[in-house]
């Protein structure tokens, strides 16, 4: 799910920069890569490490080891600490972001191709702009009809033969999805809203910075592993050498490089830019899986993720007119 993957992170971003102040610099280059190829690529890592590990003790045992690194990493740069509160806010926030919308991405895919996943993952950002109803933001015409589009395609890819072959797939990357979608809202109550507004209380914010993702990482993870026990999970031991490397890419690459390097997108390219992820993610992820993993995707699924696709590009440029609008008047 983005962030995500890392998870794919959540569609809270500072204020729009114009695209004329986006120079494609060898570093912005770099970062696009980053948050294009690594995250599309994760799908598939997390297929391929489940030859050794299970979907809970996966996602919890990546998440503790990678929420561990960038809180040891934010200690030895003397930064924030999380409140007491702030950690509350985590444990909410985490367990539905990574323990319902990671875990249930990973036991969609014990049942379903990567790719099928990830373009069903790609409708987030619509449900997050449906969601966003209850802080007061309506989207105009555009933004609807990307949703309305975005939705149909969705719609489409679950009567294709892969969702189809699958019902427990399908249920759980609907969770999956729910509920990164809700923990991504509470986690970041929209711009619109301010510290003294009302939709800003009804929020979960956490900890500003990597501190904050890092105690999101470090709660998520923990929930995921009690989700392991409940579920009886046995990791397979010792581990496919190719399981474990795919572990260790999803810690290293998936969760810290790519996580980076959407937040350098962030503070030096267009919003528009730096989210390109989302539709860039399932073409990438739906290739690799057709040529790395021998997934099948019949034509009647492409179509469905080209229609889901184009749902998301409306949005964006929904959003896109909106601000103009908003900053001529």
């Amino acid at each position: 799910m983005p962030p995500p993957s890392p998870s794919p992170p959540r569609m809270a971003a500072p204020s729009p920069v114009p695209p004329a102040a986006t120079a494609l610099t060898p570093l912005v280059l770099a970062c696009l890569a980053a948050t294009w190829f690594v995250w599309g690529s994760t799908y598939l890592a997390i297929k391929l490490a489940l030859v050794s590990f299970p979907p809970f003790f996966q996602m919890g045992t990546r998440f503790l080891a990678a929420g561990a690194l960038l809180m040891a990493w934010v200690a030895w740069r003397g930064g924030p600490w999380p409140s007491r509160r702030q950690w509350g806010h985590a444990t909410v926030v985490g367990a539905l972001m990574l323990g319902g919308g990671m875990g249930a991405t990973a036991y969609a895919e014990q049942s379903v191709g990567s790719g099928l996943v990830v373009a069903f993952i790609a409708v987030v950002p619509l449900m997050i702009a449906a969601l966003n109803r209850l802080w007061g933001l309506r989207p105009g015409r555009v933004e609807l009809a990307g949703i309305g589009l975005g939705l149909a395609g969705v719609l489409m890819l679950t009567q294709g033969s892969g969702f189809a072959a699958s019902p427990a797939g399908l249920v759980a990357i609907t969770v999956a999805c729910v509920t990164w979608c809700i923990g991504s809202v509470l986690a970041a109550p929209p711009r619109a809203a301010r510290p003294e507004d009302p939709a800003w209380r009804r929020g979960l914010p956490l900890a500003p910075g990597a501190s904050g993702f890092a105690s999101e990482m470090l709660c998520g993870g923990a929930f995921l592993m009690g989700l392991s026990v409940l579920a009886g999970e046995r990791p397979a031991w010792p581990p496919e050498p190719q399981a474990l490397a795919a572990w260790a890419y999803l810690v290293v690459a998936g969760s810290l490089i790519a996580f980076n390097a959407y937040m350098v997108l962030l503070s030096r390219a267009s919003s528009a830019l730096a989210s390109s992820y989302t539709y860039v993610n399932p073409v990438i992820a739906m290739l690799l899986g057709v040529g790395f993993a021998g997934e099948v995707v019949s034509a009647w699924e492409w179509t469905a993720a080209g229609v889901v696709l184009a749902g998301v590009v409306l949005l964006f440029v929904g959003r896109r007119r909106g601000a103009a609008s908003a900053a001529a008047g």
